[in-house]
């Protein structure tokens, strides 16, 4: 990052900036190595909706790339949804001035959520496949490999416990997936990162937020309340949420009741056998790329 980025930055403010960036340097540098997120020639869709984490990941990847051993393009891009009272100078002027390849696509999704979603109910799911649908579109249209999103660490921890508590399934936000048609592939470089540490990091650097009217605006959302459980369990327990994001990577299939990952029917023909032709994996691959 230039020194442009401390500007007006007090001594203490400028070192406390310098460690954080390092670490979220670090810990996006490490993800995307881990899940082999970017290679030689990728051409990246960073989805900038305004918000801080979008600002900070296209921030963090613009910083890597400078240094990164492999040559990728970042390409923006916003959506916009045609909110009441939208200011929609603000990103493009933002980008020109970083000057950041970027589009906008313009498209009516707020008319279409509130029309279908009764007034109280979330909109976060109608509203989430429909920006979906649009994106993967430019996409396909544009030659993008790799279409990189803005989720963090507590975002897959507050999905996991959403599915758990609500919809009887262990899953997650994988840091990268393939679609459903197998033509896209997602990638979250900050898998690793912690909301804390971004929420610091856009504050210094002064990002011009935007914020979302639809589901930003709701009240008493399951996902606030599963934010506000892991907050309270970090304060009255340090370190267990970090835990429990290690455990999201230490899956054992023997040791759950998931019949399409281990075979426990099969586990008779096994017995006398070596411990070490039990193996722990998938039936199918298929099943992680939903």
């Amino acid at each position: 990052m230039t020194d442009s980025a401390t500007i007006g930055l007090s001594e203490k403010q400028r070192y406390h900036f310098n460690k954080l960036q390092k670490r979220l340097r670090r810990l996006t540098g490490e993800a995307i190595a881990d899940f082999g997120m970017i290679e030689d020639g990728d051409k990246v869709m960073v989805c900038l909706s305004g918000g801080k984490d979008s600002y900070t990941l296209l921030d963090i990847l613009l910083s890597l790339r400078l240094n990164a051993p492999v040559h990728f393009d970042i390409v923006a891009v916003n959506l916009d949804q045609k909110q009441p009272g939208f200011p929609e100078q603000v990103l493009p002027d933002y980008l020109t001035a970083r000057q950041v390849p970027f589009h906008i696509i313009e498209q009516d999704t707020y008319s279409i959520v509130k029309r279908v979603i009764p007034e109280g109910k979330t909109t976060c799911g109608l509203c989430s496949r429909l920006r979906r649908g649009l994106l993967y579109r430019h996409a396909a249209q544009h030659g993008i490999t790799k279409i990189a999103l803005g989720h963090h660490r507590d975002d897959i921890l507050e999905t996991f416990f959403l599915n758990l508590f609500y919809g009887g399934t262990l899953k997650a936000m994988p840091p990268k997936l393939l679609s459903d048609n197998r033509e896209h592939v997602v990638i979250r470089p900050l898998a690793y990162c912690r909301e804390k540490d971004i929420d610091e990091y856009a504050r210094l650097r002064a990002f011009p937020l935007i914020p979302c009217n639809l589901c930003g605006s709701q009240a008493n959302l399951q996902r606030q309340a599963m934010k506000e459980m892991l907050h309270e369990w970090e304060r009255r327990h340090p370190g267990r949420v970090e835990t429990i994001f290690t455990a999201l990577q230490n899956v054992a299939p023997s040791q759950l009741a998931d019949r399409a990952l281990f075979d426990f029917a099969g586990l008779d023909a096994l017995r006398g056998t070596a411990a070490s032709e039990v193996v722990d994996a998938p039936a199918g691959l298929d099943i992680l790329m939903r």
